[in-house]
């Protein structure tokens, strides 16, 4: 992709990583990481081996990918996301979204994990958002007492809409305002009562707990694929 240059070995690396960032050139900016974290891991294994104990360098590396794992639930997946990631096309849940074997590693520093963790949740905003609903769907189909209740409040504000436009409710403001009230409170009650909040909030927490952990263990993989050349 990049032609051999001289020059390119008076560029400092933070300037160079600056570059790829703004370049676009994320999933070359995730594999140099990789790169370097296991470059960097052999040579602190063999001075392990020559000083101290290998099971000293085995301790390391386990409490090293213990941190990287507890620093995951410290970022803010949704900082960089925005309403324009939600409008375009859905990535291919089979080559783009899952991919291959060879299209997840364990993230080498909590640096990366954050940099993948806020590229895919961009990339892959649609298809997180299909899996939310997908388990909330499930959840509800675990609870029918929840489904009771969500079928009800949206039938009591149809209701509510129906006979608002039947008796012309709109020329009269605070009584429609004093019914929205009602209508809200009674909606608070049947919610609470069928325990859809719990429904919602264990959808929720598994919704995250996939989004962080496949964000941070899929690499990179270019945006846009190179063009290939015309056939003969």
């Amino acid at each position: 992709m990049f032609s051999s240059n001289p020059l390119s070995l008076s560029v400092r690396e933070a300037a160079f990583e600056s570059w790829l960032r703004d370049g676009g050139y994320l999933e070359i900016l995730d594999q140099r990481t990789t790169d370097l974290h296991r470059l960097s891991s052999s040579a602190s294994s063999a001075a392990t081996t020559n000083v101290d104990s290998p099971s000293r360098g085995l301790f390391l590396s386990i409490f090293s990918h213990i941190g990287t794992l507890l620093s995951l639930f410290t970022l803010n997946p949704f900082a960089k996301l925005t309403t324009d990631d939600f409008s375009g096309e859905t990535p291919s849940w089979t080559h783009g979204f899952v991919g291959s074997c060879g299209s997840y590693s364990f993230p080498s520093s909590s640096t990366q994990a954050r940099l993948r963790v806020h590229e895919n949740v961009k990339r892959y905003a649609r298809n997180y958002a299909s899996l939310s609903i997908l388990f909330f769907t499930c959840s509800l189909y675990q609870m029918p007492l929840a489904v009771v209740g969500l079928v009800s409040s949206l039938a009591l504000w149809d209701a509510f809409k129906f006979y608002s436009d039947r008796w012309g409710l709109d020329q009269y403001p605070m009584i429609r305002q004093t019914l929205i009230r009602i209508a809200q409170c009674a909606t608070a009650v049947i919610l609470f009562c069928s325990n859809v909040q719990m429904a919602l909030l264990s959808a929720l927490g598994v919704s995250y707990a996939v989004a962080i952990l496949h964000a941070s263990f899929r690499k990179l993989t270019p945006t846009k694929q190179p063009a290939r050349g015309r056939e003969r």
